[in-house]
């Protein structure tokens, strides 16, 4: 059973999880304290503000199907007013929802409510409280533990090993801009992403910097130049939308070997491996650009400080994970088919948890087997 905030909660927190149990044979309901009627919008043409609570329940149901889950709830709260509510009364309520469903495992957020949303770490808090009371319960936290993964580096890697520029669907920059800001924010992967804009006539990359960056254009267009010795500049061509450009100087560390200059105004997505300063030198690369030591997956500490007990490897169960994400289309508006596959088992593809009750010891199931 996982008890949750929000619909896509449970995606994030044991989606895999979740879908590996009931492929062996396990029943699982999934509960929400709200519908998320206080989300955004990311596809306008899936909701109103009006309709969005009602659509996110549907979103949920569907998700769920995805999964395998046989039971689904959405309790009547309003999204954002969790930690407002009276907590005994709460505790009482998704107490008596537990019991009538009398799980074996029960999974939700733990101290840290993921990153730090209230209503995250309130119904923690509540579930937590009842299932202490109920010993005979096993009780899990999610854990989002920071990876030193970097989209950066393995992206890059990917990019400069194909035969032909990547051609990206007509879509596929809004929604991986979608899909990598929110991995990056629940820890899946460790890159500093924002998003860039470049009026025309600025040099986005200068020929002979570093190259520690990689960027995704979301929109407007880009001219790649090089200069020579004698400082005439030769053409090499343009870019648009979808496309990616400095992959070659991070997959090879080496510096950059041309320029990209914004031809009208341009904003890209940008993925780094630290926070960029206002300070930054440009022109020839004096520091090392990077090494194969970077991008290393081991997971780090989680953002509360908790150390997981349990790891479940889901990789086997990913497309599911990835279809059931892509139902919250209001939240996440992607095509699971616009990712390589094994981007996906490498950012999603295992699950981290506390084992709160019975007392933790490291293990890789829930069940105790």
């Amino acid at each position: 059973m996982g008890v949750f905030a929000h619909p896509d909660d449970e995606i994030f927190c044991a989606g895999g999880t979740i879908a590996a149990a009931v492929e062996a044979g396990a029943e699982a309901m999934v509960v929400s304290a709200t519908r998320g009627e206080a989300g955004q919008i990311r596809d306008a043409s899936a909701a109103t503000r009006a309709t969005l609570g009602e659509v996110r329940e549907a979103e949920l149901r569907e998700a769920c199907r995805h999964l395998g889950v046989q039971h689904v709830r959405c309790l009547d709260h309003i999204d954002g007013t969790l930690a407002e509510l009276d907590r005994p009364q709460l505790v009482a309520e998704l107490g008596a929802v537990i019991d009538s469903f009398a799980p074996d495992v029960v999974i939700t957020f733990g101290p840290d409510g993921a990153y730090g949303h209230p209503d995250h770490i309130t119904v923690g808090e509540a579930v937590t409280e009842h299932c202490l009371a109920r010993p005979g319960l096993r009780l899990y936290h999610s854990h989002f533990a920071r990876t030193r993964l970097l989209l950066l580096e393995r992206l890059s890697g990917w990019l400069a090993e194909l035969h032909e520029r990547f051609d990206a669907p007509s879509d596929f920059a809004r929604v991986f801009s979608l899909f990598a800001l929110e991995t990056a924010a629940v820890g899946y992967a460790d890159d500093h992403i924002n998003v860039g804009w470049y009026p025309p006539g600025v040099f986005i990359v200068e020929q002979g910097e570093a190259s520690d960056t990689l960027f995704l254009i979301l929109s407007g267009e880009v001219e790649v130049a090089q200069d020579a010795p004698d400082g005439t500049r030769s053409v090499l061509g343009r870019q648009g939308p979808g496309q990616f450009f400095g992959e070659l100087g991070v997959a090879r560390h080496q510096a950059r070997s041309a320029n990209v200059i914004a031809l009208e105004a341009v904003t890209c997505l940008i993925f780094s491996r630290q926070a960029a300063s206002m300070w930054a030198a440009r022109g020839d690369a004096t520091e090392p650009v990077g090494g194969p030591e970077d991008g290393m997956d081991t997971p780090a500490e989680g953002g509360s400080g908790a150390r997981p007990t349990t790891v479940i490897d889901v990789r086997a169960v990913v497309d599911r994970k990835v279809a059931a994400l892509a139902a919250h289309r209001t939240q996440y508006p992607i095509e699971p088919d616009m990712f390589p596959s094994w981007l996906l088992e490498e950012m999603m593809g295992q699950e981290w948890f506390v084992r709160v009750q019975p007392a933790p010891q490291l293990e890789t199931s829930l069940f105790g087997d």
